[in-house]
C-alpha cells in the first residue's frame, strides 16, 4: 500500500519535511517511490508547497495520507478540492483555483527560533 507522508530532511533542531510517496512499510527517512512537495513548520504561517496534480493522481489510485499529512491537507483545503474532483469538477478550473490560494498566501520566509 502506498502512503502519502513526510521525510524528515534538515539539521538537528530545525526540522522540515519532505511530502513523498512511499511504501507503507518503508523506513521514515528511507525508500520513496516520488516526493510531492515540501513543508516547512518553522515559518509563520508554515510554508507548504505541494503538486496537487500529482497528489490527486495518487490519491485517485489509491494512496493514503498520514494522520499529519491528512491534517496539513485539511488545513489549506486540499482534500475539499480532491472531493470536488472527484464529484465531476474540472482539475484545470480545480488546479488555478489551489494556485490562487498558494500566491495570496503570505508567508514569512524567515524561521523563528524555538
Amino acid at each position: 500500500m502506498v502512503r502519502i507522508r513526510l521525510r524528515r530532511v534538515g539539521l538537528k533542531r530545525q526540522p522540515s519535511y519532505r511530502l513523498v510517496a512511499a511504501d507503507k512499510e518503508s523506513p521514515r527517512d528511507g525508500k520513496f517511490l516520488e516526493i510531492l512537495g515540501h513543508y516547512n513548520p518553522r515559518t509563520e504561517p508554515f510554508t507548504f508547497e505541494v503538486k496537487e496534480d500529482r497528489i490527486f493522481d495518487w490519491l485517485s489510485k489509491g494512496a493514503q495520507p498520514s494522520d499529519s499529512v491528512q491534517q496539513l491537507f485539511k488545513s489549506v483545503g486540499l482534500m475539499e478540492r480532491f472531493e470536488r474532483v472527484k464529484s465531476g469538477e474540472s482539475l484545470d478550473a480545480v488546479l488555478a483555483e489551489s494556485k490562487a490560494y498558494y500566491e495570496n498566501r503570505k508567508v514569512d520566509p524567515r524561521t523563528r527560533r524555538d
